[in-house]
Order: C-alpha cells, then sequence, then structure tokens
C-alpha cells in the first residue's frame, strides 16, 4: 500500500504543489512525541484556544488567542499538546 504522501496518479503529481488544493485530511490528536501523518498545509481550528506547533523547519512556536473557525496557513510537522488548548483542530495537506 502506498504511503499517504506518495502521490500515485499523474493528476495528483501535478498538483502536489503547494499552489493546488490540499489533498488530504486529518483530525488532530496533539501530542508531544507524534508527528502528522503528512506535513500540513493548514490547520483549522474548530475551538478558540492557544495551539504549540512544530514547523516543518523545526522550530516550536506558540500561537495564542486563536479564534474558532480559523484557518492557519502554516505548514507543520507536530501539533503539541503541552501549551495547546484549541480544540476540533483539522490538518490539511
Amino acid at each position: 500500500m502506498a504511503a499517504r504522501n506518495d502521490y500515485s496518479t499523474a493528476a495528483s503529481k501535478s498538483q502536489a504543489g503547494l499552489a493546488y488544493p490540499a489533498e488530504h485530511a486529518e483530525a488532530v490528536t496533539p501530542s508531544d512525541s507524534t508527528d502528522l501523518t503528512v506535513v500540513s498545509r493548514a490547520l483549522w481550528i474548530g475551538g478558540a484556544g492557544n495551539i504549540s506547533v512544530v514547523m516543518v523547519s523545526g522550530a516550536t512556536v506558540t500561537i495564542s488567542g486563536i479564534a474558532a473557525g480559523t484557518i492557519l496557513p502554516i505548514r507543520v510537522s507536530r501539533v503539541r499538546s503541552t501549551s495547546t488548548t484549541a480544540t476540533l483542530i483539522v490538518a490539511f495537506s
């Protein structure tokens, strides 16, 4: 079985760049030790609060005061449980 981030069709390969809409979404369970299945293109924040993330660069940052219903166009490998109070988070990739 191909990995989720292994685009197997010509159409998917041509649209794999960041200028195209997301092709995958997953509910996020914040964790201090487990990465997302696929690096995100954006995060949907369904319930207001703060998130602590590990960016693709490796930097860890806490973003505070995020309103419910916000889409954050950030590329993260992990949403940390420490300092994350936002809920109903979905990662788009």
